[in-house]
């Protein structure tokens, strides 16, 4: 029996909703999540690629009172694709999700060990998790952002976090690899906390961090700043670094 890749489409309908729930899951292949071209009344759209084997991806959306939930799944049936060990950070397929950028979204984004790549500049979303067992991540996170949760982990590849310009409030930012190096770019001005530890690789820290103790650093205007971010950094193997920007 043949194994072809095949590409479904996705559209999923407006309906004057204002805030969602988005869970995707991408099964073995790469993520990419980014902003709706075209500013179309939808709440979402994409190409969303899987194997023959391996069975559809599924999905729900369901939407009450402007709030809507999004779930994406891709299928899970056995491991149709062979994928040589020196490119073990990539998936066997691609999703492509566009996002509304006027409805602020609670993002959950999953794959099995693929790149995650959520570029989120333009959009609005309260809160952030994504993982992978293996593949790198680069997260861009939105501008004007305020009060914002972020969890970006990966069993093994890299990470980059690039905190959004004119961010507002108390935001907190988790970054994990298991043996890759990990990043996270901070605004300059935007005060800062940072708990940064790396089992065998070298902790760098921008230069206008006041060390605290072996593995936190604190802008000099932390506690009475408006505006803040509470870094936590972390790699098993890998270097790690929080540079402004």
């Amino acid at each position: 029996m043949s194994n072809k890749l095949l590409t479904e489409s996705l559209s999923a309908p407006l309906d004057g909703v204002t805030t969602a729930k988005v869970d995707i899951n991408s099964g073995p292949g790469n993520l990419t999540i980014d902003e709706l071209p075209g500013g179309e009344p939808l709440l979402a759209s994409g190409t969303l690629e899987y194997f023959e084997k391996q069975g559809r991806p599924t999905r729900s959306v369901s939407a009450d009172h402007g709030q809507a939930a999004l779930t994406l799944q891709g299928g899970r049936t056995g491991h149709p694709w062979f994928r040589f060990p020196w490119a073990a950070c990539n998936g066997a397929t691609d999703w492509q999700v566009h996002l509304n950028p006027t409805v602020s979204s609670d993002l959950t984004a999953h794959t099995d060990g693929g790149n995650v790549t959520p570029n989120l500049a333009g959009m609005t979303v309260s809160h952030l998790a994504a993982d992978t067992g293996g593949g790198n991540m680069a997260v861009v996170l939105p501008d004007h952002a305020a009060n914002l949760s972020v969890a970006a982990r990966t069993g093994g590849g890299n990470v980059t976090v690039a905190i959004g310009s004119d961010t507002t409030g108390s935001t907190t930012v988790t970054a994990a690899s298991g043996a890759g190096n990990v990043v996270v770019r901070v605004p300059r001005g935007l005060a800062a906390r940072v708990h940064a530890t790396s089992g065998l690789g070298k902790v760098t820290v921008a230069p206008g961090l006041s060390k605290l103790d072996g593995q936190t650093y604190q802008s000099p205007d932390y506690d009475e700043a408006a505006n803040k971010v509470e870094i936590t950094v972390h790699s098993g193997a890998g270097n790690v670094s929080v540079t402004t920007t």
